[in-house]
């Protein structure tokens, strides 16, 4: 599993690169705060209901959660189901908040 940190993922986002975002916290965790990631609760992920980003397997996927635990195991699981390229977000979403306000 690769990892990111925030400060190079904001760079990224901030430099207009199309990149593929995907957030594993629970929906009113989203609803509070995101970045624009396709929500995907851990718990789905976890029973591998993963049909909506299935079309991703060969992309980048940048995962990310409150702090980067869920989102690490969210990348241990599609890696076993056939993604090739999932990045963790180092920190996760307290980083981001600390990092970039």
């Amino acid at each position: 599993m690769q990892t990111i940190s925030v400060e190079d993922l904001k760079a990224k986002l901030d430099a207009g690169e199309s990149i593929h975002l995907v957030d594993v916290r629970e929906p009113h965790e989203h609803a509070e705060f995101n970045i624009g990631g396709i929500l995907l609760p851990l718990g789905q992920v976890q029973i591998m209901q993963v049909d909506a980003i299935e079309d991703l397997k060969e992309e980048p996927v940048y995962i990310y959660c409150r702090s980067g635990n869920r989102s690490g195991q969210a990348c241990l699981i599609l890696e076993t189901v056939g993604f090739k390229n999932v990045i963790n977000v180092s920190g996760g979403m307290l980083a981001w908040k600390e990092k970039n306000g």
